[in-house]
């Protein structure tokens, strides 16, 4: 990205305001003012760049949410057998029981492979403008499909995954349920959508920052609201903001000072990878940041364990902020308050394979599929 662009970058996340992304200013779903009135100078600046997390998911287009569907990808996101292995699961790489993450640098995938990026967490990302770093899947029926055909993931293709979910009676007659009036409702599409609708409802509302939004202003202490003052004021929330806090456009990493080689990979180029624009070289997705304090480690590189030494680092290589100790353990301490309250989701008991299901297959070299990039 040019330096000119630099600059508007840096000039509009230093006015504390977004750039390539508005704020919103009252929850999904919801009508301007629907939020209590509230007098406090730092809760009215907060509503005007973030909003709390509904405690209800969104519509989805295109893919209204049901019991039967949402159920139904419930057990999908659980199932290992859509891996060629029988081994790997949505929940290996987004555990549900670790804020959505699996708390390593980056995935171990089929044949003990690692992959390329830090996987994201699953909760709350239904609100992210694009899936993946980069955002090459445009919502979350998309990015299902990606893992299961990636060799280095979950190494499937979409006919044996198709193959294996038609062997399996139970799965036949759910699919029915959740896609009514379809005259072939198990496609690879249909399981990405019912995946879609389960992970839809992964929200973590009623964290103390969404109270204080509410207008409970106790809900945050004296050092964490100093640290949203700052998070306001240097510019943190020109990429951070929004319902997610994050998610809502693409920046460069970088636009200051380049991290070291380890954080930012100089052979992962983000974005450029998706767009082939030379200005979207070293440019990624906003990671959100709601359950951060749950989710390390940070970054794509997945390079950083502590919070502190992350907010060190984004002062420095976007803001070209040098944060005193003080204005650091500020930051992290609104960054904990975060933390909402975590969905409950009771396992759910499979249906067994037939004979006509296929068996898993530990081959690095089969059954196939692409490399994610």
């Amino acid at each position: 990205m040019r330096r000119d662009l630099f600059a508007v970058a840096l000039s509009a996340m230093l006015a504390g305001v977004a750039w390539g992304c508005a704020p919103e200013a009252s929850p999904p779903g919801g009508e301007p003012g629907q939020l209590p009135p509230t007098d406090d100078p730092l809760v009215q600046q907060a509503r005007s760049l973030f909003s709390p997390i509904p405690k209800d998911p969104p519509a989805l287009p295109g893919n209204p949410i049901t019991a039967p569907k949402v159920e139904l990808g419930k057990m999908l996101y659980f199932d290992p057998r859509l891996s060629s292995s029988w081994l790997i699961s949505c929940n290996t790489c987004h555990n549900l029981g670790l804020a959505g993450v699996d708390l390593l640098e980056t995935s171990v995938g089929h044949g003990w492979q690692k992959g390329p990026r830090n996987a994201p967490t699953v909760l709350n990302a239904v609100f992210n403008v694009a899936q993946f770093w980069d955002g090459r899947a445009a919502d979350l029926a998309e990015q299902a499909q990606g893992p299961v055909q990636a060799s280095v993931e979950m190494n499937n293709t979409p006919e044996r995954a198709v193959q294996t979910l038609r062997s399996i009676p139970e799965y036949v007659m759910r699919f029915q349920e959740a896609f009514p009036g379809e005259a072939d409702p198990v496609t690879f599409e249909n399981m990405a959508r019912a995946i879609e609708a389960f992970e839809a409802t992964l929200l973590t509302p009623n964290s103390p920052f969404d109270r204080f939004l509410m207008g409970e202003v106790t809900a945050l202490d004296e050092k964490q609201k100093e640290g949203l003052a700052l998070f306001i004021n240097k510019g943190c929330a020109g990429c951070h903001n929004g319902v997610n806090i994050g998610g809502t456009g693409y920046f460069p990493f970088g636009v200051v000072q380049r991290p070291d080689a380890d954080i930012l990979p100089p052979d992962d180029k983000g974005r450029y990878v998706v767009t082939r624009s030379p200005n979207d070289e070293y440019v990624f997705k906003s990671p959100s940041l709601r359950n951060i304090a749950l989710t390390p480690p940070y970054f794509h590189s997945g390079k950083v364990w502590d919070l502190t030494e992350a907010v060190r680092i984004m002062g420095a290589a976007q803001l070209g902020a040098e944060l005193t100790d003080d204005e650091v353990l500020a930051i992290v301490a609104f960054l904990r308050s975060l933390t909402g309250d975590q969905p409950v989701v009771t396992y759910p008991v499979l249906p067994p394979h037939t004979p006509d299901t296929p068996l898993p297959d530990l081959r690095v070299n089969g059954p196939g599929g692409a490399k994610a990039p």
